[in-house]
C-alpha cells in the first residue's frame, strides 16, 4: 500500500532568504494561493520575529488560506513563540515551527553553551509553544553533522515534549545520501516514541545532493518533505519541490508513495515564482528549465519522432509543459529535419531532403539555432532541384 508524503513548502521563508528575493506581502499571499493550489500540505509563510513586514504576511496569509496549514518559524525563544502565536492567530490551520542547532560545531561556536542546556531549551520551547498550537514542529538545526546518539535524546524528549512533526535538516549540504539515510534509519531504531511524531527532512543543496538526500531521507522512513519551488533558498539552494515529487511520481515501481501535488501547476508555479522574486531558472533545471523537454541532437530527436519514451521518462503534459520540443541545429538529422518540414507542409523527396540538408547545415553552423522562418526562407530561395 502507498503511503503519503507531506510535502511543506517553505519558497516563502527559506526561499525568500535567497540574496535579493526579497518579497512583499501582496506578493507573498499570491505565491501562497498559488502553492495552495498546486496542492502542498504545508506552507512555512515566514518568520514572523524578524521583522514587522514577515509578521504582517504571515497574520495576512493565515488568514486567507483554508485547507493547507500554516507555519511560522521561531527560534527556541520564547519571544519568538509569542510572535508566532500572534500572527498565527487566524489560520485555520497553524502549525509553530521551533527549533535549535544540535551539532557539536553548533553548540560550541554558535551558542558557546552545552549539550545539556541545549537539551533543556528545546525541551522549554517546544512545551511552550504547545500551550498554544496542537500541532508543533521541531528543527534540529544542522542535525547533518550531529553525533546520532545526542540527536535521538533530543528527538526522544521534544517529542515527549509534545512535538508532532521532528524535522532533521542537512542544513548545510553536508551528508552524502546513504549517510543522511542510515541518519533516519538509526532515528527510526533508536528514539523508542518516533512512532508519536512524523519525520521530516529539510536538505540543502551544497554538494548538489538535495534532492538525493531528502529521497534517502523518505526511503529510510521520513514522511514530510522540506521543499521550494525552483529549489531557491540559501546559499546554493533548497530541495526541489518539483524534482522531488516527480521522483516519488515517476518512480512508483521503486518508491511505493504518493503526494497531493498537483503536478500540472508546476511549471505555472514556478513561473510565477521566477517572475516574482527575479531569479531566473536555468535552462537545464531538471523538470522546469527550458531545455528539459528539448532534443537537439539527431540520435535524439529521431528516437523522440518515433516514440517519445525512447528518451523522456515523463510525459510533459503532466507538468505542464505543452509538448516536448524539437530544436533544430547543426547537430540535428534528417528525421528532424523532416519532421519540421512536414509540420509547414512541405513535403520533399529523399533527394529533395539530402540536397536540402546540406543547405540546412550550412546555416545551422552559422545561425546555432533553426526556426521556423528559416527553413522556409531557405526553400524559397530555390535551394533544392525539383526531382
Amino acid at each position: 500500500m502507498k503511503q503519503k508524503i507531506f510535502v511543506f513548502d517553505t519558497t516563502l521563508r527559506d526561499g525568500e532568504q535567497s540574496p535579493g528575493a526579497k518579497l512583499t506581502t501582496a506578493e507573498k499571499i499570491q505565491l501562497a494561493l498559488q502553492l495552495e493550489n498546486l496542492g502542498v500540505d504545508v506552507i512555512e509563510a515566514g518568520f514572523p520575529i524578524s521583522s514587522p513586514g514577515d509578521f504582517k504576511s504571515v497574520d495576512e496569509i493565515s488568514k486567507i488560506i483554508k485547507k493547507a496549514t500554516i507555519c511560522g518559524l521561531t527560534r527556541a525563544i520564547k519571544g519568538d513563540i509569542d510572535a508566532a502565536v500572534a500572527a498565527l492567530i487566524k489560520a485555520k490551520r497553524p502549525r509553530i515551527h521551533t527549533g535549535i542547532g544540535v551539532s557539536d560545531i553548533h553548540i560550541k561556536y554558535k551558542f558557546k553553551s552545552t549539550r545539556e542546556k541545549i537539551l533543556l531549551q528545546g525541551i522549554e520551547a517546544v512545551k511552550y509553544a504547545k500551550k498554544f498550537v496542537e500541532d508543533v514542529e521541531f528543527y534540529a538545526e544542522d542535525a547533518g553533522r550531529a553525533e546520532n546518539e545526542f540527536l535521538a535524546k533530543m528527538i526522544t524528549a521534544v517529542i515527549d515534549a509534545g512535538a508532532t512533526v521532528v524535522n532533521i535538516p542537512d542544513t548545510t549540504g553536508y551528508c552524502f545520501p546513504d549517510e543522511f539515510g542510515e541518519k533516519i534509519k538509526f532515528l527510526k531504531e533508536n528514539v523508542p516514541n518516533i512512532d508519536r511524531a512524523i519525520i521530516s527532512v529539510h536538505c540543502h543543496d551544497d554538494l548538489g545532493l538535495a534532492t538525493a538526500n531528502t529521497l534517502s531521507g523518505i526511503i529510510n522512513g521520513a514522511r514530510q518533505i522540506e521543499v521550494t519551488v525552483n529549489g531557491i533558498g540559501e546559499r546554493a539552494g533548497n530541495t526541489s519541490l518539483e524534482e522531488t515529487v516527480m521522483a516519488i511520481k515517476t518512480r512508483q515501481n521503486y518508491l511505493p508513495y504518493y503526494t497531493l501535488v498537483k503536478t500540472e501547476e508546476i511549471l505555472k508555479t514556478s513561473k510565477m515564482v521566477s517572475l516574482i522574486m527575479g531569479i531566473p531558472v536555468q535552462p537545464n533545471k531538471a523538470i522546469i528549465g527550458a531545455n528539459a523537454f528539448a532534443h537537439s541532437s539527431g540520435i535524439h530527436q529521431d528516437g523522440i519522432i518515433k516514440r517519445r519514451e525512447n528518451y523522456e521518462i515523463i510525459d510533459p503534459k503532466s507538468v505542464g509543459v505543452t509538448k516536448s520540443q524539437i530544436v533544430l541545429t547543426a547537430r540535428s538529422g534528417r528525421a528532424a529535419l523532416r519532421h519540421k518540414l512536414e509540420k509547414l507542409k512541405i513535403n520533399m523527396t529523399k533527394e529533395q531532403l539530402n540536397q536540402f540538408y546540406e543547405k540546412f547545415l550550412e546555416l545551422a553552423d552559422i545561425k546555432k539555432e533553426i526556426f521556423n522562418n528559416d527553413l522556409l526562407n531557405l526553400y524559397e530561395s530555390k535551394s533544392i532541384k525539383s526531382s
